[in-house]
C-alpha cells in the first residue's frame, strides 16, 4: 500500500495538468486514427479504386484493432503494469501509420489500418485503467471529464487539421503526420509517466487467468448495463463518423473544409457535455446524469429521422448529429466512472470490456451506412435512431433502480 501511495504521488507530482495531458492524449488515439483522415475518404476511395463501401471498410478495420486491442492490452496491463505495454505499442502504431501512407492497393491499406487501431489500443484502455490506479469515486469521475475535455479536442483538431492538409498535400501525408505523433507519444510517455500499477498490486497469473475475471463483469448487473447503454451511445457516433464525409459532401455539397468545421463544432459538444457531467457530480446523481445523456443522444436521433424522411435543410441535419454526439461526452463519462468505481486490481480488465464493445459496433455499423451509396443519408439516419433506442432500453432494464443495490 505505501509503495502505491509512493508511485500515485510521483506521478502527481508531475502535475495535474501535464498527467492529464499525457493520458488524454492516448485516449486520444481512437479519434485521431480515424478523424484525422475522414475528410479524404472519399479521395482515398478514388485514389485506391475503391469502392464506398470498400473505403469504409478501412474504418471498420480500424475499428477492429480498437476493440481486439484493447481486450488485449487491458488485462495485459494488470499483470505486466502500465508502462512497457504502452511503450511497445506507440511505436508500432507509428510504424503502421507511415506504411499507411505508403499503401498503393485497398487491401493493404486495410490490413495497416486494423494493425494501427490494435496498437492504438493500448492508449485508450491504460490511460483509463492508470486513471483508476490513481483516483476513485468522485474525484474519478471529475479526472475522467478532464480525460474526455484533452480526448474531445481531438475530433474538432483533426479533422479540421486533415482539411487544410488536403489544400496543400495528398492524403498519404495525414499517416505521416500521424506517424510522428506516435514517436511524441512514444517519447513522452518514456520520459515523463511513471509506472502507476506497482507490482504487488498487479494481477497473478498468466493472461487466460485475467481473461476469467470477466466473469465477474459479466456477474455486474450494472457494470454491463452502463457497458452496453455507452457501446449503443458510440455506436451510432460511430455510424455518423463512417457516413458524414459522404452525406455532408455528396448529399448536402460540403466542401472538405466545411465538413472539418461541421465535424468540429460536434467535438466541441462532446467537451460541453463531458465538463457539465463533471461539474453535475456530486450534485446530481451519477445515474440520472447518465439518462439525460442517454435522452439527448434520443432526441437527436429521431430529428435526425426527420430530416432524412422530409429532406430538410443542412441545419436541421447539424442541429441533429450536434445533438447525437455531443450527447457521447456525457454518457461516457460516466458510464466510465459507474463502471470502474468498484474496479480494483481488475480496473485494466473492465476498462477493455467497456471499450470493446463500441469498437464492435462501429466495426459492424460502419460498412451499414454505406450500403445504399453515397447519395442518400437514410442507412444512417436509422442505424443512429436503433442506437439510440436500444441504449434506452438497457439502461431502463439493467441500470435504472438497480445502480445502488450491487
Amino acid at each position: 500500500m505505501k509503495v502505491l501511495e509512493k508511485n500515485v504521488a510521483n506521478t502527481k507530482s508531475l502535475g495535474k495538468l501535464w498527467v492529464v495531458l499525457i493520458l488524454g492524449s492516448l485516449t486520444a488515439f481512437g479519434p485521431l486514427s480515424m478523424d484525422m483522415y475522414l475528410p479524404a475518404l472519399p479521395i482515398v476511395a478514388e485514389d485506391l479504386q475503391a469502392t464506398t463501401s470498400l473505403a469504409q471498410l478501412s474504418l471498420t478495420a480500424c475499428l477492429l484493432g480498437l476493440a481486439i486491442g484493447q481486450l488485449i492490452f487491458g488485462p495485459l496491463s494488470d499483470i505486466r503494469g502500465r508502462r512497457k505495454p504502452l511503450v511497445l505499442t506507440l511505436v508500432i502504431y507509428a510504424i503502421a501509420s507511415v506504411l499507411c501512407a505508403f499503401s498503393t492497393s485497398i487491401w493493404v491499406f486495410i490490413g495497416l489500418r486494423f494493425v494501427q487501431g490494435l496498437t492504438g489500443a493500448a492508449g485508450i484502455v491504460i490511460a483509463r485503467a492508470s486513471a483508476r490506479d490513481m483516483y476513485s469515486g468522485k474525484e474519478l469521475t471529475k479526472f475522467v471529464a478532464l480525460l474526455a475535455l484533452v480526448n474531445g479536442v481531438a475530433p474538432i483538431l483533426a479533422p479540421i487539421s486533415g482539411g487544410v492538409i488536403l489544400n496543400f498535400a495528398s492524403w498519404n501525408s495525414v499517416f505521416i503526420i500521424l506517424g510522428v505523433i506516435g514517436l511524441l507519444m512514444f517519447a513522452s510517455v518514456f520520459f515523463f509517466l511513471p509506472e502507476t500499477l506497482p507490482v504487488e498490486n498487479r494481477s497473478e497469473g498468466s493472461l487466460l487467468a485475467v481473461f476469467k475475471a470477466f466473469r465477474s463483469l459479466f456477474a455486474n448487473r450494472v457494470f454491463m448495463g452502463v457497458a452496453f447503454t455507452q457501446a449503443f451511445i458510440m455506436t451510432g457516433m460511430f455510424a455518423y463518423i463512417s457516413g458524414s464525409p459522404f452525406v455532408l459532401q455528396n448529399v448536402y455539397g460540403v466542401t472538405p473544409q466545411q465538413f472539418s468545421v461541421l465535424f468540429a463544432v460536434n467535438g466541441i459538444g462532446i467537451i460541453i457535455a463531458a465538463q457539465l457531467a463533471g461539474r453535475l457530480t456530486g450534485v446530481v446523481n451519477e445515474v440520472k446524469i447518465l439518462f439525460a445523456g442517454i435522452m439527448m443522444s434520443l432526441i437527436g436521433s429521431l430529428l435526425l429521422v426527420l430530416v432524412v424522411l422530409n429532406d430538410l435543410s443542412l441545419l436541421f441535419m447539424a442541429i441533429a448529429l450536434f445533438l447525437v454526439v455531443s450527447s457521447v461526452g456525457m454518457v461516457s463519462t460516466m458510464s466510465f466512472s459507474i463502471g470502474l468505481q468498484s474496479q480494483g486490481k481488475s480496473a485494466g480488465s473492465a476498462s477493455a470490456f467497456l471499450g470493446l464493445l463500441p469498437f464492435i459496433g462501429g466495426a459492424i455499423v460502419s460498412p451499414l451506412v454505406g450500403i445504399a451509396g453515397d447519395q442518400t443519408a437514410w442507412p444512417m439516419g436509422i442505424v443512429i435512431a436503433v442506437c439510440s433506442v436500444a441504449a434506452l432500453v438497457i439502461y431502463g432494464v439493467l441500470v435504472k433502480g438497480h445502480a445502488h443495490n450491487e
